[in-house]
C-alpha cells in the first residue's frame, strides 16, 4: 500500500477517525464506490451510533452521495473533488459518474483489495510507469495505452493502465527480482471477448517480462476453464515459441482464411490471427506474407530473417473465486 501518514493527516483534517480515512483513501484509491458491507467488514462493526456518523460526516462535507441501482440496491460514491485532489488523486475517473456495469466491477475490485490487504499494490499510473520503467527496465512504448481526446484545441493525453486491475508485487523472486502480478475482474456478461483483448493489450508488456502471475477473478467459476484456455492461447504459447514460428502460424491460419478455407480454421486460430494482425501488420511482414502464400518464399527463409528468442519466462495462471466482503454484516438491501 502506498498510504503515508500524511493521507491519514489529510482525511482527519475533514474530521474521520483514523479506521474511516484508512478506508477512504481504499475507495478513492482503488474503486470510488463502496458497499454498506464493505465499511462494515473493513471496521467490523454493525450498523449503529458509529457507521450513522461515517455517512453524515460525507454527506454533510459533500464527499460522497448514494447512488440506488434496480436489482443492485445501494452504492456509495465518493466523488468530492477536493478530497482526491488532497490525497493526490485527482486525475482517476473514480469521482466520476457511471453506469451500473462500471460500478458493479468497480465493487468487485474493492472487494478483492479489502479481502488481500497485506499486498503491495502498484495504486496508480505513476507507480506503475515507475516500477516497470526503474525496476524492470521495461520502455512506455510496451505498455497497454489509451489516447483521450478533449477539446479541438486542446492535445489529446496518453493514458497508460486504464483499466486499474489490481496489479501487486511479490517479494523478490530466485532471480532477484520482484515479480509482478496482473489481475482481470470478469464482468457478469456470459462471453471472454473482452478477457481476450485485455491480454492482447498487455501481450506486449508481458513479453518484455523475465516472469510475471496472473489472476483471472469472477464470482463464480463458470469461466475458468475457457479463460485458462484462452490464456494458454494468447499468452503462453506465444510467450513460449519463437516469434518467427508465430509468423508462420499466422501466414498458414490467413492463407487458409484467404483461400476460404473456414474448416481448417479452430476458434483459438481465430483468436490468435486477431491478435497477430497487429503485432505482424508491418510492411515487412506483409511483403514476406505475400512471397510465402506465392510460394517464392520458403518457411526456412522466413525463419532467416528473424534470430530466435532465447528469453526464458516464467508465467503463472490461476482462476480464483471473487467473494464478497463483509457479506454476512448486513441484510441484502444494505440500507442503514
Amino acid at each position: 500500500m502506498s498510504l503515508t501518514p500524511a493521507h491519514l493527516e489529510t482525511l482527519a483534517s475533514f474530521g474521520y477517525t483514523p479506521q474511516e480515512a484508512h478506508f477512504l483513501y481504499l475507495v478513492a484509491t482503488h474503486s470510488g464506490y463502496f458497499r454498506a458491507r464493505q465499511f462494515l467488514g473493513f471496521t467490523r462493526a454493525h450498523w449503529g451510533k458509529r457507521t450513522t456518523q461515517f455517512w453524515a460526516k460525507l454527506r454533510s462535507q459533500k464527499h460522497a452521495r448514494t447512488e440506488c441501482f434496480p436489482t443492485y440496491g445501494l452504492v456509495y460514491h465518493v466523488f468530492a473533488r477536493k478530497l482526491y485532489r488532497h490525497l493526490g488523486r485527482e486525475n482517476l475517473r473514480n469521482r466520476r459518474e457511471h453506469e451500473i456495469d462500471y460500478v458493479q466491477r468497480r465493487i468487485d475490485m474493492f472487494d478483492f483489495i479489502l479481502a488481500h490487504l497485506d499486498y503491495e499494490y502498484l495504486e496508480t499510473e505513476p507507480e506503475k510507469r515507475a516500477f516497470f520503467e526503474q525496476t524492470c527496465g521495461v520502455s512506455p512504448y510496451v505498455f497497454p495505452s489509451r489516447t483521450y481526446h478533449g477539446q479541438t484545441d486542446a492535445q489529446p493525453t496518453l493514458r497508460y493502465f486504464v483499466d486499474r486491475f489490481p496489479m501487486f508485487v511479490l517479494g523478490p523472486s530466485s532471480s532477484s527480482r520482484p515479480v509482478v502480478t496482473f489481475s482481470y475482474i470478469q464482468p457478469g456478461e456470459a462471453n471472454l471477448t473482452a478477457f481476450a483483448r485485455h491480454l492482447a493489450d498487455y501481450l506486449s508488456l508481458f513479453r518484455a517480462l523475465p516472469g510475471f502471475r496472473f489472476v483471472y477473478l469472477a464470482r463464480n467459476a463458470s469461466h475458468f476453464k475457457k479463460a485458462r484456455e484462452l490464456f494458454d492461447s494468447i499468452v503462453t504459447v506465444p510467450l513460449s515459441s519463437n516469434p518467427v514460428e508465430d509468423l508462420l502460424r499466422y501466414f498458414s491460419i490467413r492463407k487458409a482464411w484467404d483461400l476460404r478455407q473456414y474448416g481448417a480454421v479452430s476458434e483459438a486460430d481465430l483468436i490468435f490471427r486477431n491478435h497477430a494482425k497487429g503485432r505482424f501488420a508491418a510492411g515487412r511482414f506483409e511483403h514476406l506474407y505475400r512471397g510465402w502464400k506465392a510460394g517464392r518464399t520458403t518457411d526456412d527463409q522466413v525463419r532467416s530473417e528473424f534470430p530466435p528468442d532465447d528469453k526464458s519466462r516464467h508465467v503463472e495462471f490461476a482462476a480464483e473465486i471473487l467473494k464478497p466482503a463483509g457479506g454476512a454484516l448486513v441484510n441484502a438491501e444494505e440500507t442503514p
